[in-house]
């Protein structure tokens, strides 16, 4: 079976209504910028499709679009009212989804597209369609609430593939892994008080949302120990994050045993990113996604889907983003990341990696992971 990509040139039509400079509306002491403006363009994911076309890649995957969410199946996610707001402003020109959520004239469509190719994506790793499953979705979705978006993100995708998949299979036990480098507050929200669905983020700490993200939230009542914020110190790099998967990552997915792996995939990481400041390159992400593979393949047949959240540095995503799926493929392309040996050059030293190190080791035994 080929790995399954989901895309549609429609998710890049998605965007925020007013120009920005970074995160900030221009005007007043804000003045513009050349380009897009906004962190959040289209272009890191066009950048990634077409250095997928021209390496080769596209044509070992079998690439297909899909349907739009229904309103049934993100109201399984979200509060009514909320969706109501987001259509009403999204038909009116555009609005303000929540914090740092700004959006233009039909963006509801698209976002509902967005999760829509999520929730195909799973949907056919499910059916045995394909072993696993890439879904280039925008606008992303792991900062969005049940009842507001927040962070760029207008729905919550990755819920709204789950509990699609739910009221088809039934119950279903899924780890979520989110490497974004900013907190997977919103499908944190989501699961919080839920023992089906595992979610685990690994971020910077402190970065966004501002205080969000903190190691002690282990989830609620029923969902207690269902929840694992790993969170990274700045300027840490690719050593790190493996030491964070083999103390805290593989421990508890391999406790949770789920039925479906599906990772929350930024690249926001890498050392070019212009909203955080950690040393992440393409290894890493290739790394990072060789390990879920071989959890999914010992606990779950192999299903696994990863899904697009962030990433802002247009030059430097579309080699990560390449790694990813030359790995869930299993094709390697003839392209080579000309930002490998400088990312590799500035890596943090011996002494702060074994630092962060003991902190997560620290939290490892506080999880009972380790003795």
């Amino acid at each position: 079976m080929r790995t399954g990509f989901y895309f549609d040139e429609r998710c890049l039509w998605h965007h925020q209504g007013v120009p920005h400079a970074l995160v900030m509306p221009v005007g007043g002491w804000v003045q513009p910028v050349s380009g897009a403006g906004h962190p959040e363009s289209p272009d890191t994911k066009r950048r990634l499709k077409s250095l997928m076309d021209v390496s080769g890649l596209t044509a070992q995957l079998d690439v297909r679009s899909a349907r739009p969410a229904t309103r049934a199946e993100m109201d399984r996610v979200h509060e009514p009212d909320y969706l109501d707001r987001l259509k009403a402003m999204s038909d009116a020109g555009g609005g303000e989804a929540g914090f740092g959520a700004p959006f233009g004239p039909g963006s509801y469509e698209i976002a509902a597209l967005s999760a829509g190719l999520a929730r195909q994506a799973v949907a056919d790793v499910l059916a045995g369609v394909h072993r696993n499953a890439y879904s280039l979705s925008r606008p992303p979705g792991h900062h969005c609430r049940p009842e507001q978006g927040m962070g760029f993100c207008l729905l919550a995708n990755i819920p709204i593939a789950l509990e699609s998949a739910r009221a088809e299979h039934g119950p279903l036990k899924v780890a979520v892994i989110d490497w974004d480098v900013h907190h997977g507050n919103g499908t944190e929200a989501v699961y919080l008080e839920r023992a089906d669905t595992l979610t685990i983020s690994l971020h910077q700490s402190l970065c966004y949302p501002p205080e969000s993200g903190l190691a002690a939230n282990r989830g609620q009542g029923a969902g207690a120990g269902c929840n694992l914020n790993v969170e990274l110190m700045p300027g840490m790099g690719h050593q790190t994050y493996l030491d964070a998967f083999e103390l805290l990552v593989e421990p508890a997915v391999r406790a949770f045993a789920p039925d479906l792996i599906v990772v929350a995939s930024g690249y926001d990481a890498n050392a070019f990113d212009p909203l955080a400041r950690m040393q992440a390159h393409g290894g890493t992400f290739r790394t990072m996604t060789r390990r879920v593979m071989a959890l999914a393949d010992a606990l779950c047949g192999g299903k696994l889907v990863v899904v697009h959240e962030g990433g802002y540095a247009e030059a430097v995503v579309p080699f990560c983003g390449l790694a990813v799926i030359e790995e869930l493929s299993g094709h390697r392309t003839a392209v080579e990341d000309p930002t490998l040996p400088m990312i590799e050059s500035t890596q943090p030293d011996a002494d702060l990696i074994a630092y962060q190190r003991a902190r997560l080791e620290a939290q490892a035994r506080a999880c009972g992971f380790r003795s």
